[in-house]
């Protein structure tokens, strides 16, 4: 092996200049994190659980009533590398599981899951060497002795050996939030965790299980059914309310594209009684309905202070036999490609006319969209709040190296990147806080880069206001935490 070749993660990771190492261990390191988007579960955190096995921790499976909860990350590369489902998803045989992903994922140069992994088995089990499948056996039984008997690693023990200040966690409209209650009157928690509102099941008008939805909302406002629009708005409203109550600081939406297409409230609810009577509803009127409800919903976050949202240009699902098989968020969706240019300025530009355009985050699966997002928020700023409309950062298969620096690259040549609010785990795992790590390592070396370059003043006064602001600060300030 050629003897100039760097030693493999080690403190100076993905640091490539002393400025980056400076920057990094002297101003992001060791700063708290803000998780404002993740979908880990308030019940396990108030419960503080624990993992048996790495395994169980690192790729969950199929629970007792048939339903997968896990890390669809890993289990796509598992079924890349050709192992059969019941080791992928399934709960048996934890340790040919394990194994059967060190493979996989050892095979993976260039993923980020390799850097990911390592970096976790490192933080938060004390192991230096590189994961490979000829210390996968070793590497298993230490981990697993320490997930047993040190009291540190249960749910919010890794929370707080993560550092985390704030958890957003992802929660539908018609949810009691007893778990977030519980969490809040709890003195021993150390951090907080509150609500995001994700009415995506609301919105979803040609989903299959909508108008079994509709009647779950409806009794959440102790209702036996929501007869029309205006009642499915009321519906949401009094439950957006509910959410703020709890302390809620922000709203998810999840769209394929993003919809306008303004109708009246008559036609809208011409559309909705199609939908719960079983009749086929057009493209067209999906997308109508959903424009209805999301401007309504968008002028209530902005009243309330609350920030939205939007993800999009995900087709989810792609894999019908399989979808049918484990059910969504098991690693069977893609990028959708094709442009939200038209219609996501049209809604934020309606919002705006009254002056009811709430903050929000934009995050697009198309990494193509970079550019074009980065001069849209441009068009929609002020307002008084430093960065109103945010780039998102990279999210889901672009929070790699290249896609993080791509997203960061769009921000810095279009607008200030000295406002973005940073990185988020959008996680299922206890242990993805390593991600903040790899985020702010990346951040800190493109920017030392260049300063390195000259191409920024070696400045230690706004480099440290800069990359503090990105690491947390910015964070903190938008979402009001």
């Amino acid at each position: 092996m050629s003897g100039t070749a760097k030693r493999f993660m080690d403190d100076d990771f993905l640091l490539d200049n002393d400025t980056a190492k400076h920057l990094f261990h002297d101003h992001a390191e060791n700063l708290p994190i803000i998780d404002y988007h993740c979908h880990l579960s308030p019940k396990e955190i108030y419960e503080d659980i624990r993992f048996d096995n790495l395994a169980d921790l690192w790729l969950g499976g199929q629970e007792a009533g048939g339903a997968c909860s896990g890390d669809h990350y890993k289990w796509r590369l598992m079924r890349a590398n050709g192992m059969p489902e019941d080791l992928v998803t399934g709960r048996d045989n934890g340790l040919a599981r394990f194994t059967g992903f060190t493979g996989a994922v050892s095979l993976a140069i260039g993923n980020p899951m390799y850097h990911w992994c390592n970096l976790e088995l490192k933080k938060y089990f004390g192991i230096d060497e590189p994961l490979l499948p000829s210390n996968a056996e070793d590497i298993w039984n230490k981990c697993n002795d320490i997930l047993r008997n040190d009291p540190r690693m249960s749910a919010r023990g890794l929370i707080r050996l993560s550092n985390v200040e704030y958890v957003g966690t992802t929660d539908d409209p018609a949810d009691d939030l007893i778990w977030h209650k519980k969490l809040s009157d709890d003195p021993d928690t150390a951090f907080t965790v509150r609500p995001s509102f994700r009415p995506d099941n609301a919105l979803d008008i040609t989903g299959k299980g909508f108008a079994g939805y509709i009647e779950t909302l409806a009794r959440s406002v102790g209702k036996d059914n929501l007869d029309s629009i205006d009642d499915v708005a009321d519906a949401l409203l009094e439950r957006l309310e509910y959410f703020v109550k709890c302390g809620c600081l922000a709203s998810d939406h999840g769209f394929e594209k993003i919809p306008f297409n303004i109708i009246s409230a008559a036609e809208c609810n011409r559309i909705y009684k199609k939908a719960m009577a079983s009749e086929s509803v057009s493209e067209d009127e999906a997308e109508a309905y959903r424009t209805y409800l999301l401007l309504i919903l968008a002028r209530a976050y902005h009243k309330y202070g609350i920030v939205m949202e939007l993800h999009y240009s995900c087709v989810r699902n792609v894999n019908e036999r399989m979808g049918k098989m484990l059910g969504p968020n098991t690693g069977y969706d893609m990028i959708l490609r094709g442009s939200c240019g038209q219609k996501l300025p049209q809604l934020l530009s309606e919002l705006d006319k009254t002056d009811e355009l709430p903050k929000t985050v934009i995050f697009s699966l198309d990494p193509s969209d970079n550019d074009q997002i980065g001069t849209l928020i441009g068009c929609f700023q002020g307002n008084s709040i430093p960065g109103r409309i945010q780039h998102g950062a990279a999210w889901w298969f672009n929070d790699s190296k290249t896609g993080m620096e791509k997203q960061m690259r769009a921000l810095a040549s279009h607008g200030i990147l000295g406002n973005f609010i940073g990185m988020l785990t959008d996680s299922r795992s206890f242990l993805s806080y390593a991600r903040h790590d790899y985020f702010r390592r990346i951040m800190c070396n493109m920017i030392g880069t260049w300063v390195k370059n000259g191409e920024y003043p070696d400045d230690e006064e706004m480099l440290k206001k800069i990359v503090s602001g990105i690491s947390y600060y910015n964070a903190k300030r938008y979402f009001g935490i």
